[in-house]
């Protein structure tokens, strides 16, 4: 298998700012003081009245200001999957052995949802969050009905993009208003069509596939404007979480709130650092190195959403070689949720069956296992996993009306179930470079000195995610360019 040999790196430029100034700049804080002020202000809020059925200024604003945030996010998805997707197969061409990677990374894809979907079953029969769930939940039909055969229906397009039209009538006046949506499934299945249809195609393919590449370029640009006002959109999403599920919905569904976030904490704390420690690497490098992207997947709940910034930290801060990273971050964004897909469902449909007092058979428990490691793609790496749920559920025939159950706190969950999706997507890409000797150890081993992003000088680099103050002190080009996130 070929490697690249890594590009001289540049000397960095001294950093002259202040620890406070650093801090203040520092993304990650960022993150952090909007996540303590949201719920400062979600709290303000309920203490002025403020709830779901009686919206104030203040709920309206931050509700406003999250909602367009997320909107923004969603508004990249459809072109980010088509080309990320399209130029993830493309680059294939460039990797000997591709195959072999391919396969390596689906395996490992199952091998790690297969734990993930354990453990998920292991802490629903020992905790039973349904059985220590309040009675006077509301039993609410679900909006959406996933089955197998939706599911496989939806894999059908109906047009190039996906798109369709909605229209739904207001409940209070009546008034009918259509929305434009996409079916992510039937994108995915598009893009990888035409991205193998490309790689058969040869040489003539050549020219689309710059464009397409160059064009996801510009795309990961734009959305890394959109990344870098997360902050905003943080404290807006938070703030406006608070106001409208309060705090008595989520002590009615605290044991499985509990459960949840515990299952996720061991994946993410406890399975991943023994993987990486099994093959040699460091645990402390891996974590710094695939934070900064933990920390957006929590906030934009959106795989997609924190593809570019993924696909980044996998190859600049864990020295994942681009060639293979390109294929392997882009199909985990689409298919890779061990969150999402695995210990949620696994513990939702646990949760659900001790709630309407349902004994689960083996085979039953079976299921899950299978559904979670084969059906991730329903999760389709936008925000929540309702499709998911509903789907596990009408595969184990229990009732559908338990997901009207978990709607009220599924935001809160899916902040954690998505972080850890992202340090999954991140983490088996890292673990097959270093199996096929392609990791480049010096990078992953090397300092971060106190930034988010290892120093790597190579090729163009996305919007940094320091202040433009931060950007203009460092005076050269070159030492902006060392500065920028990868």
């Amino acid at each position: 298998m070929s490697t690249t040999t890594p590009a001289a790196r540049r000397p960095k430029a001294p950093d002259t700012r202040g620890p406070v100034r650093k801090l203040l700049t520092s993304f990650g804080f960022q993150i952090i003081a909007a996540l303590v002020l949201g719920i400062a202000a979600g709290l303000i809020g309920r203490q002025l009245g403020a709830t779901h059925d009686n919206p104030t200024v203040l709920s309206d604003t931050l509700k406003t200001i999250g909602n367009s945030y997320v909107t923004l996010l969603r508004a990249a998805v459809v072109p980010l999957i088509f080309t990320a997707i399209v130029a993830s197969i493309s680059n294939l061409r460039r990797v000997q052995n591709a195959a072999r990677l391919a396969g390596q990374t689906i395996l490992w894809f199952a091998i790690t949802a297969f734990i993930a979907v354990s453990i998920g079953i292991v802490l629903g029969i020992t905790i039973q969050p349904g059985a220590h769930a309040g009675t006077g939940l509301a039993k609410g039909a679900p909006p959406t009905v996933g089955t197998w055969w939706n599911f496989l229906l939806g894999l059908i397009p109906q047009n190039f993009l996906g798109l369709g039209v909605t229209t739904a009538a207001d409940p209070k006046t009546g008034t009918l208003t259509s929305a434009v949506g996409f079916n992510v499934l039937q994108v995915i299945v598009v893009a990888a069509v035409v991205g193998i249809a490309a790689l058969k195609a040869g040489r003539k393919a050549e020219p689309f596939l710059v464009f397409t590449e160059s064009l996801l370029k510009v795309i990961q640009r734009v959305l890394w404007w959109i990344i870098r006002i997360a902050p905003i959109g943080t404290f807006g999403l938070i703030g406006s979480a608070v106001i409208q599920y309060g705090w008595d919905k989520l002590t009615a569904l605290a044991w499985f709130t509990g459960a949840i976030y515990l299952g996720l904490a061991l994946v993410l704390f406890v399975v991943y650092p023994i993987l990486v420690k099994t093959h040699g690497l460091s645990i402390k490098q891996y974590f710094t190195g695939v934070w900064p992207a933990v920390q957006l997947g929590f906030v934009s709940r959106s795989s997609i959403g924190t593809l570019p910034l993924t696909e980044r930290v996998t190859e600049r801060n864990l020295g994942v070689p681009r060639s293979y990273a390109s294929f392997a971050v882009p199909l985990g964004a689409t298919t890779k949720m061990d969150g999402c897909a695995a210990i949620y469902p696994a513990l939702a449909a646990i949760f659900v069956a001790q709630f309407f007092h349902i004994d689960l058979s083996i085979v039953q428990y079976l299921l899950i296992v299978i559904v979670s490691v084969v059906g991730s793609a329903a999760t389709a790496g936008t925000t929540g996993a309702i499709v998911m749920l509903t789907l596990t559920l009408s595969t184990l025939g229990l009732p559908l009306e338990g997901v009207g159950l978990l709607l009220a706190i599924d935001p809160i969950l899916d902040m954690g179930r998505t972080a850890v999706n992202v340090a999954g997507q991140a983490l088996v890409p890292t673990l097959v470079a270093k199996r096929e000797g392609i990791l480049d150890l010096d990078l992953y081993n090397a300092p971060r000195n106190g930034l988010p992003f290892a120093d790597d000088a190579e090729d163009e680099a996305p919007e940094s995610v320091e202040s433009p103050a931060d950007e203009a002190a460092v005076g050269s080009a070159d030492a902006e360019e060392s500065a920028s996130v990868r």
